[in-house]
């Protein structure tokens, strides 16, 4: 059995817990100084103190894996894209670093993006000489949201526990979601409306709540349900998205929105009663919507949030893509990670959904550390009126390790057990260690070119062999 050497993963758990070595020695069982070796490396986390803090923390053992660094050094890769192409870094300095201090990785992580932002920003600028200057507001509010919720592991436990014992108050069962709801309302003085040019509105005067009236009925229990959770939870709403962004700004109302539209999920799909259907039908997503009477994608969000401590469901990650490759929603509890910049892998089975509409499609898919996931896809439409009436088309895909494949019918008649069997993808072009991959977009970033005139290969961007190495090419062509 290998050894667990985490001692600066155990060292921000305590600090975030506001514990002092000798505080947390004390829950151990254990001497400070022996966990003082433990946080800097000198010794290596034993299997009672992994089940001890499993107990204290309610944290899975695979926090302290090595697999829990494997997202920060995804994004590391991202955010010094140029500093690995010009041999400054390497990747094997990224991942050292998001290892031992994923603090400070975590601080070069958002400098680089910032300077990405900037950059992006100024080529604008330049672009648009003797025009009108580029708007003022921050380009990267959605982006910051995405993160706040990418930092929490797409489960918020506070929000979580108040709209179950909400659902439970008001009533909240399959089946008479709606009524429940319109009568939780109505305690508030609220009332519902038809409106069609939008698909909701709330009036904080009037006390009207305006529903556009080609909303399902999974839709119109959504927007119901947030805004109850606006009404009634406004102020810990607003508290927990002040702990990262200030209160009045742009990121900060959009973190609100969507704290409020996480309650309004864990509301109409309560967290234990979702997660034992979910449990018995093997996360069979078609079965749940049918029982709860809800959108395919409402119930596929609900289920990538089943992280609540001792009660956990599989850690999904959860993706809304369209037929361009842009992805709109990117939420995970697990350490799957696609590049921010270069587009997505289009190796990734997720853009064969389109191929069959209304479909799931399934793949197992390895990414170049070897960890492999087993990925479910389906489209969903949507239009907003009749005939001629422009509609939008996305893929909402669902993936989880492979080692918690087992616990989805979509697993069944596959071979697991097989890694060859896996579709390798990458991270997206731009940032993909794959060299060899013929379906590569734009060149790797830290390896030199083999370019020759004389040959050609069926990899559209051969590499030059490591000095002392062969060539990561396969036999070239013609």
């Amino acid at each position: 059995m290998s050894k667990t050497y985490a001692g600066a993963r155990l060292r921000r758990l305590r600090e975030e817990r506001h514990l002092n070595q000798a505080e947390l020695a004390r829950m151990l069982a254990i001497s400070p100084s022996y966990l003082n070796q433990m946080e800097h490396d000198s010794r290596p986390l034993t299997v009672p103190v992994l089940l001890r803090l499993t107990e204290v923390f309610g944290i899975d053992p695979d926090f302290f894996s090595a697999r829990d660094t494997s997202r920060l050094v995804a994004d590391l890769r991202d955010a010094l894209a140029g500093e690995i192409a010009a041999t400054r870094v390497s990747p094997s300095d990224l991942t050292e670093l998001a290892t031992r201090m994923p603090e400070v990785a975590a601080v070069l992580v958002d400098l680089g993006r910032r300077n990405q932002s900037l950059a992006e920003r100024l080529s604008e600028l330049s672009d648009r000489q003797g025009q009108a200057a580029a708007p003022a507001y921050p380009r990267t509010a959605h982006e910051e949201i995405r993160e706040f919720f990418y930092r929490r592991q797409n489960y918020l436990h506070e929000a979580d526990l108040a709209a179950e014992d909400l659902a439970e108050r008001v009533g909240v069962r399959p089946g008479e979601v709606l009524a429940a709801l319109a009568g939780r309302l109505e305690r508030h003085g609220v009332r519902l409306a038809a409106d069609s040019t939008r698909q909701h509105r709330y009036d904080p005067a009037t006390r009207v709540l305006h529903l556009a009236p080609t909303l399902r009925p999974g839709q119109r229990a959504f927007r119901m349900a947030t805004q109850l959770a606006l009404i009634e939870y406004g102020t810990e709403l607003s508290a927990l998205a002040a702990e990262d962004f200030d209160p009045g700004s742009q990121a900060g109302t959009l973190a609100r929105i969507g704290i409020a539209n996480y309650f309004a999920a864990a509301l109409i799909l309560p967290y234990r009663t979702f997660h034992a259907a979910a449990e018995e039908v093997r996360y069979d997503i078609e079965l749940l919507t049918d029982r709860f009477g809800l959108g395919y994608e409402t119930v596929c969000h609900r289920l990538s949030t089943l992280q609540r401590p001792r009660l956990r469901g599989v850690p999904f990650s959860f993706v809304r893509v369209d037929r361009a490759g842009n992805l709109s929603k990117r939420q995970s509890a697990t350490d799957f990670h696609f590049s921010r910049g270069g587009g997505t892998c289009p190796l990734w089975g997720v853009y064969d959904a389109f191929a069959a509409p209304g479909r799931i499609r399934v793949q197992v898919a390895s990414m170049p550390d070897g960890q492999r996931y087993l990925w479910t896809a389906r489209t969903v439409t949507r239009h907003r009126g009749g005939w001629g009436e422009p509609g939008k088309t996305f893929v909402i895909a669902l993936g989880c390790e492979i080692r918690h494949a087992s616990r989805l019918v979509y697993s069944d008649g596959l071979d697991l057990d097989n890694a060859s069997a896996a579709t390798p993808i990458g991270m997206g072009c731009r940032v993909c260690e794959r060299t060899a991959c013929p379906q590569r977009a734009v060149p790797p970033l830290d390896r030199a070119l083999a370019i020759d005139e004389n040959a050609s290969t069926f990899v559209p961007y051969p590499v030059a062999a490591p000095v002392g190495g062969a060539r990561d090419v396969p036999p070239a062509g013609v």
